[in-house]
């Protein structure tokens, strides 16, 4: 218990340190977390009799792991490059990790494909395997992220700049297919809160072609409820629905 208080505080302090900086790992690791947990859900109730029940199953942690393994690219390309060249030596750990996620991922993915062709008397126990690995999987990338988003954070805060940290994730961003993009968003501005949220919003509109943010902004309508969506639409400027709840 006591150690867990220690945590807690050193957490708190982290959060402190970080509040009004920009925060690179956030807002996706908010979505990496619903969908790694949906996606774990998903696994643990699909029906091993229903062929179609197996096949979203499959498809779910396929595009799960396919997702996992563009981040961890990303943060090997633009996040660790950054902080090796001003804090050498901090993200080794998580650069290790991240060798071990890779291995993990493929065996996940081979594992959920192989579902496919499983005999019908198999598929439970099959499943069964991939459900438990799976969240071995979930459990370890909790760990993970969390240490990222306080040890790497902290030294990201005190060896660069707002304006260099946007610039590390604009650079990013700009290497990400629309079609990656849309899924990340789909899981991710749903578990922002109104500020994150309000935020993302405002920098789509600033800076993507007037269709791509209106298609965004009427998707975001979709995926939140309406006290969320109020509160977006208000930040935003946009005209009140009428017989919207806003309280």
């Amino acid at each position: 218990m006591q150690s867990h208080a220690i945590e807690i505080a050193h957490v708190t302090a982290a959060a402190r340190t970080g509040l009004g900086r920009f925060n690179l790992y956030a807002g996706i690791h908010k979505a990496l977390r619903a969908l790694m947990t949906d996606t774990l859900l998903t696994v643990g109730r699909a029906d091993p009799g229903d062929a179609a029940d197996v096949n979203h199953a499959v498809t779910r942690v396929v595009e799960l792991m396919n997702l996992c393994t563009s981040h961890v690219n990303h943060e090997n390309n633009f996040v660790h490059p950054a902080l090796e060249a001003r804090c050498p030596g901090v993200c080794g750990p998580i650069a290790q990790e991240h060798d071990g996620h890779l291995h993990h991922i493929a065996h996940l993915r081979d594992a959920a494909v192989s579902l496919l062709k499983t005999e019908a008397g198999e598929r439970e126990p099959a499943l069964q395997a991939l459900y438990l690995a799976l969240a071995l999987f979930v459990a370890d990338n909790f760990q993970h992220m969390h240490a990222e988003e306080t040890v790497h954070n902290s030294a990201l805060w005190a060896a660069y700049s707002d304006a260099e940290l946007v610039g590390i994730h604009d650079a990013l961003l700009a290497t990400i297919e629309p079609a990656e993009m849309m899924l990340v968003m789909r899981w991710m501005l749903p578990q922002l809160n109104a500020p994150e949220r309000l935020e993302v919003m405002q920098g789509m509109r600033a800076g993507a072609p007037a269709p791509v943010f209106e298609g965004m902004l009427t998707g975001t309508q979709g995926l939140l409820n309406q006290r969320d969506w109020a509160k977006l639409a208000r930040g935003l400027g946009l005209p009140p629905v009428p017989g919207l709840v806003t309280a």
